[in-house]
């Protein structure tokens, strides 16, 4: 799976080295856990850290937030109109993403109401779950990725933790792992992976394309084990020998040999962060994305393991469309969503720098460059099944010679599905 990209962005090189020690993001990002019911790297804390003056106490973590002990049956200040999932979905819904909180996930924050909880100690943000805004009887976890699950997967984490409903799951993540975890996506997350190659412009004035890149013999930086990057050496997009699996997430080998080489980032991020938050290099890149090269993926697409789709079709049909509605909402507005955000990563303060510069930036970007965008149709979170079955076709071959061979006669049914989507939202 292309996996995130670790950007700690560094404000100087000598910054940058420092921030490198904080580990890898895809180490492991293409082979689960050999023990996917290893526990999370750290688990929740029993009493949440920094908590707010004005949040409940800690023996109601589990009920809505600003709910009423004792009046449990029924959602007094829900109008007519809202929807309730008490009776349908579990509480919280706990949602695991695949890294720190940034804009890329805002339309899974912005289902968070007023009364949530930033908890340090599970790097968590818990609170009601609303539906434009209306509180729909149950609580939202949503926990972070990368660094706080040891740079695990998702997919590994849906089969360590029972209490974790849903997760980011890409679509190559699901067919590498199908044979022995399992796992089916009920909603596209993001229309088009972030993931890009970037290179200097100055430098490279002729380079427009991943191809053109293979063509000119630039070194490609990226992070170690990225199956794209086993797709193109095998296509020829791009040769072995000027493949580099070192990349360390941060900008210093890019200033160091003065952007002689391209490098992995994402189309939302990096092209903001290098012109304006590095000062080392504070100018403009270019960039391609992993997708226009063929490896056609669906980022971030919300999963659940196989052999829980049943025993939760119920939440999953009124719990899905407010996703859907979720990421319309968040890009048509996601100021107050960003402030969530941004507050989120300052309370966690494991390394990660998020700025308001860089939310806004990635908004734009992903409306702007179809990241996130409806399909082919007027449908926003749907799966086109030739798509997914293109990436099927191509993919096999890969994990087959990675020795990760994928289910037997694997089709696009196995991983995704459309089951749950309402056709009529959309962007």
């Amino acid at each position: 799976m292309t996996r995130r990209t670790r950007r700690f962005a560094a404000m100087s090189v000598v910054a940058a080295l420092a921030l490198a020690a904080c580990g890898d993001d895809d180490d492991s990002a293409d082979e689960p856990a050999d023990e996917p019911t290893e526990e999370p790297a750290e688990e929740p804390s029993e009493e949440p850290a920094e908590e707010p003056a004005d949040e409940p106490a800690e023996d109601d973590m589990d009920e809505p937030a600003e709910e009423p002990a004792d009046d449990m049956d029924e959602p007094a200040e829900e109008p007519a109109e809202g929807v309730s999932l008490a009776d349908v979905c579990p509480s919280p819904v706990v949602i695991q993403t695949d890294w720190n909180p940034e804009a890329e996930h805002g339309w899974i924050y912005e289902m968070i109401g007023d009364g949530y909880e930033i908890d340090t100690g599970a790097v968590a943000v818990r609170g009601p779950l609303v539906a434009g805004g209306v509180e729909t009887g149950v609580d939202i976890e949503i926990r972070s990725g990368g660094p706080a699950i040891g740079f695990q997967t998702v997919t590994s984490q849906l089969y360590a933790d029972e209490d974790i409903l849903l997760g980011y799951v890409y679509t190559d993540e699901a067919i590498q792992n199908s044979a022995e975890f399992p796992t089916v996506a009920v909603m596209a997350g993001m229309e088009k992976n972030p993931q890009i190659l970037f290179w200097d412009p100055e430098t490279y004035p002729e380079i427009e394309s991943i191809e053109d890149l293979g063509e000119a013999g630039v070194l490609v930086r990226y992070f170690g084990g990225a199956a794209y990057m086993d797709y193109f050496t095998q296509s020829g997009i791009l040769s072995a020998d000027q493949v580099d699996g070192s990349y360390d997430g941060t900008p210093a080998l890019f200033i160091a040999d003065q952007g002689a080489s391209a490098q992995q980032g994402f189309g939302s991020a990096e092209p903001y962060i290098y012109e304006n938050e590095v000062p080392d290099w504070n100018k403009p890149i270019e960039y391609a994305y992993i997708n226009d090269a063929g490896w056609e993926n669906y980022a971030e697409s919300i999963a659940i393991k196989a052999d829980r789709l049943e025993e939760n079709r119920a939440c999953l049909e009124q719990l899905v469309p407010i996703i859907q509605q979720s990421s319309v909402d968040y890009v048509t507005d996601p100021a107050e969503t960003n402030t969530v955000i941004i507050e989120a990563v300052e309370a966690f303060d494991n390394g990660w720098v998020y700025t308001e510069g860089v939310a806004a930036y990635a908004v734009e970007t992903m409306l702007n460059d179809g990241l996130l965008s409806n399909g082919p149709d007027d449908t926003l979170g749907n799966f086109d099944m030739d798509r997914v079955q293109g990436l099927i076709d191509i993919a096999i071959p890969v994990y087959e010679s990675l020795g990760q061979a994928p289910k037997e006669g694997l089709v696009p049914e196995d991983i995704v599905t459309n089951e749950f989507i309402d056709e009529s939202i959309g962007l």
